[in-house]
């Protein structure tokens, strides 16, 4: 039986940011009470390999959720395959002012102007090393605010030999909409200039660690087919191992929720599905099988999965279809596209 849907009902009750932690508190409790398997069933085990890494099974949780690997545990006990945490920055930050998240029922959306808030890549990194490890875990990695773009490498660069010995992927997060001028890393010299930092910094830790950790970048939706073309290129260009499509929206298609439609932030869910399957057909197009591609953004059911693996991703990532479906949804999808 199903029980989410009136856990919903209540959670809802709640603003938004207070609601997440009230169900990360209670997803916790759940899973040290040994419950996770009885409420939500056993993880589908149906193995992929991709990345160099055998993932447990196809469906995974996209970064945002738990910024801080507070509850890699008790959400890997809810069926996913893989935990993406994060972002992280490389110092604490409070990220913006609230409300900063608002929720978009009728339109099944979430909107959120989070500002990258987080514990800093330090405390993360002790959650990791006191984690299970029972997923692939993907550590979701940028720039904190007050980082100029011209200085925006160094924090990667810290960030990610911090997170190298303890993650199985490492994500460059550069298409957030809630930083200021964070996008512009996805274009031209600059974004050449980070990933070939970056993929000598790996090289370098592949050596120090003894083991090779794939480097993913993750792309906004609000791409034009030119400008994921030339993003393609700089990534084949530059041998990155992977790449989440997408992030969250600056776009605004029509909203059934007219009073939230105008709040700044970067939109998820149903609504920004249509965009995020184009940019994710025009850059497997580009891209031409030589570099994986991890499906995000409008996943809300089981057949808007297995539409993103037939278009050519590998392994699908969920987040706003998680918070309005729950656990049942990752069944759902793991039974469809395995």
């Amino acid at each position: 039986m199903n029980i989410y849907p009136l856990f919903r009902a209540v959670l809802f009750m709640f603003d938004p940011e207070r609601a997440h932690a009230i169900s990360m508190t209670l997803l916790e409790i759940v899973y040290r009470l040994k419950l996770s398997r009885v409420l939500f069933g056993q993880r589908k085990h149906a193995p992929v390999k991709v990345l160099g890494l055998e993932f447990p099974n196809a469906v995974g949780l996209a970064a945002g959720l738990d910024k801080n690997g507070d509850h890699i545990d008790a959400l890997a006990a809810c069926g996913f395959g893989f935990v993406e945490i994060g972002t992280v920055t490389p110092r604490p930050q409070p990220g913006n002012p609230r409300p900063r998240l608002f929720r978009l029922v009728k339109d099944q959306a979430i909107i959120n102007r989070m500002g990258f808030n987080n514990s800093g890549v330090e405390y993360l990194v002790n959650k990791v090393k006191a984690s299970k490890r029972d997923c692939i875990i993907g550590i979701n990695i940028g720039k904190n605010r007050d980082t100029s773009l011209e200085h925006a490498v160094n924090d990667y660069v810290s960030a990610f030999e911090q997170v190298y010995p303890h993650a199985d992927y490492i994500t460059v997060n550069i298409s957030s909409p809630n930083t200021p001028g964070l996008r512009d890393l996805q274009h031209g010299e600059e974004l050449s200039r980070l990933l070939q930092t970056l993929k000598q910094c790996q090289r370098q830790l592949s050596e120090k660690y003894g083991s090779y950790k794939p480097l993913l970048v993750k792309i906004a939706p609000d791409l034009s087919d030119e400008e994921i073309r030339q993003l393609a290129k700089a990534l084949l260009e530059n041998a990155v191992d992977g790449v989440i499509a997408t992030n969250t929206s600056n776009q605004r298609p029509p909203l059934k929720s007219t009073g939230l439609a105008t709040e700044q932030g970067g939109l998820s869910g149903r609504p920004i599905q249509p965009q995020s399957d184009h940019v994710l057909t025009v850059l497997i197009n580009e891209l031409n099988g030589k570099i994986p591609v991890i499906a995000v953004g409008g996943i809300m059911s089981a057949a808007d999965a297995q539409r993103k693996i037939q278009a050519g991703a590998c392994l699908v990532q969920l987040y706003t279809g998680f918070i309005y479906s729950g656990p049942q949804l990752i069944s759902d999808i793991s039974d469809e596209i395995s």
